[in-house]
């Protein structure tokens, strides 16, 4: 298990919010950080605070990626044409692991990664074991016949903790998925209130 899987709790309890809306979360039960100064009293955040957290949110909802991988994507969604935060939203929807996730293949981001790194997913017929690679509109990401029968796979499409967004259809019979369209950021389930323009604005000081 790698350390972010292990951790991905401590996201939630950091940043005091359940970002990815899990009834196992333990903010549910303690809405305070971890460690022994986690109920301290918390100040005002100062604008850089505010960015930083928004950063770490955003960061942390998509398994926690490396800062070097999330700061290339923002330096790609700024160099494409349109609004920079909507261009980062859609490149991180593009990922092969946040469109497995979504089309509940498995249940969390962390699994997601694990699942196309242990060589479970193909893309358009071609097994793709990078978790980070971009998938375009059209694009057919399917579970691996042999793979089909796996009980986090199993237990994921059955489960009602959250549904697939319409800009991926789903077929669960065959474990199949289309990526229609990169969505907009309004089009993206959050469970909780995300500011990508406050990570723009962290990048852009």
């Amino acid at each position: 298990m790698s350390k972010r899987h292990s951790a991905k709790y401590k996201i939630d309890r950091r940043l005091g919010e359940n970002i990815w809306g899990r009834p196992k979360s333990p903010v549910n039960r303690r809405e305070y950080g971890p460690g022994q100064h986690g109920q301290r009293r918390k100040g005002k955040l100062s604008d850089f605070g505010v960015q930083l957290r928004a950063k770490q949110k955003l960061k942390g909802y998509y398994g926690n990626i490396s800062e070097k991988q999330f700061h290339k994507a923002y330096v790609e969604a700024s160099r494409l044409k349109g609004d920079t935060s909507e261009n980062l939203i859609g490149l991180l929807e593009r990922r092969l692991d946040a469109i497995v996730y979504r089309a509940k293949f498995v249940p969390t981001v962390f699994a997601a990664r694990q699942f196309i790194n242990h060589g479970h997913v193909k893309v358009n017929g071609r097994r793709v074991n990078v978790g980070s690679y971009l998938c375009k509109p059209g694009d057919v990401i399917e579970v691996r016949e042999k793979s089909k029968q796996l009980a986090i796979v199993l237990e994921a499409i059955q489960s009602n903790e959250r549904d697939a967004p319409d800009y991926v259809d789903v077929d669960t019979n065959k474990l199949t998925a289309t990526f229609n369209r990169i969505p907009a950021f309004s089009d993206v389930p959050y469970p909780v209130q995300m500011e990508p323009n406050l990570v723009v604005e962290f990048y852009s000081r």
